[in-house]
């Protein structure tokens, strides 16, 4: 009987790695370990499917102890580490709480390397980018340049892995994300923001003019990337981002969501962030595409589709 590959995916119960476990438990060959200390995921956001090929496990990545407890025990194939502190707002708050994910990216490179790990997958962030010198920001050629807490982690796990992988030959895949969103999506990230704001008919407020730009890249698109990477064996100690590439004003999102829902909210303009806030990001994403035979979807499907689930926020 061909032995199950056993995959390990940290900070398993948040938006994006209870997605990606949902997808790699429907594969029979896989046995899937989700890990999460819950401080920001939700035991709930784990699609319980009857199956035995999966286990959830309490635990906090930045903690040596529990986190070799859990290695050791199983002995991975894979992993995938998603497990960080994140949003804008949080990461501003908590520069210290940010620093301390070090560890966790250290204990997992360790121990992978200590246990026969052959490959981590790492979900970096368009934020290491900083406020971008060319566009659109490409993976080898566009210079990291933030120097906020957040982004100087997840650039320092890149480094990480590639010195590891130079000294012991240990297997990586970095995917930089670009604001991702679905119906598990917690309020504090701005597309959930908004349409919770517009279902209750409150006010949306934006920072600033509006007329920062991103890209919004929806959760089937992001799993559907990543997994066939992994399955396909692509992009091996390589950079891939991950995300669309077609542009959108804050303030044109705003717009676009007070239509879709019918909502009465107004547009409530207030002083620009600090700092983290940037003018544009838009990733270049050939990469990406060549990881998806279909065209991405676009901001207003991936709106009705939440609306036709949704919210996780509205449901629990």
């Amino acid at each position: 009987m061909k032995r199950k590959r056993k995959i390990l995916i940290t900070g398993g119960a948040g938006f994006i790695g209870s997605s990606l476990a949902e997808r790699l438990i429907r594969d029979k060959e896989n046995y899937v370990i989700i890990i999460d200390n819950l401080s920001t995921g939700h035991i709930d956001k784990i699609i319980r499917p009857v199956s035995d090929n999966w286990h959830f496990i309490k635990c906090d990545v930045n903690n040596y102890k529990e986190i070799a407890e859990v290695m050791f025990s199983y002995r991975f194939d894979y992993v995938f580490h998603y497990a960080a502190v994140v949003g804008v707002q949080r990461t501003l708050a908590n520069p210290i709480l940010v620093l301390k994910d070090l560890d966790g990216i250290r204990n997992i490179i360790d121990l992978s390397k200590n246990t026969g790990v052959k490959r981590i997958y790492y979900s970096s962030s368009s934020e290491v980018y900083g406020e971008p010198v060319e566009y659109p920001q490409n993976e080898d050629t566009t210079p990291l340049n933030s120097r906020l807490p957040y982004a100087i982690v997840k650039t320092a796990g890149g480094a990480f892995l590639r010195s590891y992988h130079q000294e012991y030959d240990l297997e990586y895949t970095i995917f930089r994300f670009f604001n991702t969103y679905g119906p598990k999506q917690n309020k504090d990230f701005v597309v959930s923001r908004f349409i919770i704001n517009c279902l209750l008919n409150r006010n949306i407020t934006i920072y600033g003019d509006g007329l920062q730009t991103r890209t919004f890249c929806y959760i089937d698109d992001n799993v559907e990337a990543c997994s066939n990477a992994f399955c396909n064996d692509r992009f091996i100690n390589d950079v891939v981002n991950i995300g669309s590439d077609v542009e959108i004003t804050i303030l044109d999102l705003a717009k676009i969501i007070i239509k879709i829902t019918g909502a009465k909210s107004e547009i409530v303009h207030t002083d620009p962030l600090k700092e983290g806030d940037m003018r544009r990001r838009v990733p270049d994403i050939s990469k990406m595409k060549t990881l998806i035979n279909r065209p991405l979807i676009t901001i207003e499907d991936g709106l009705l589709k939440i609306l036709k689930e949704g919210l996780f926020e509205l449901r629990c």
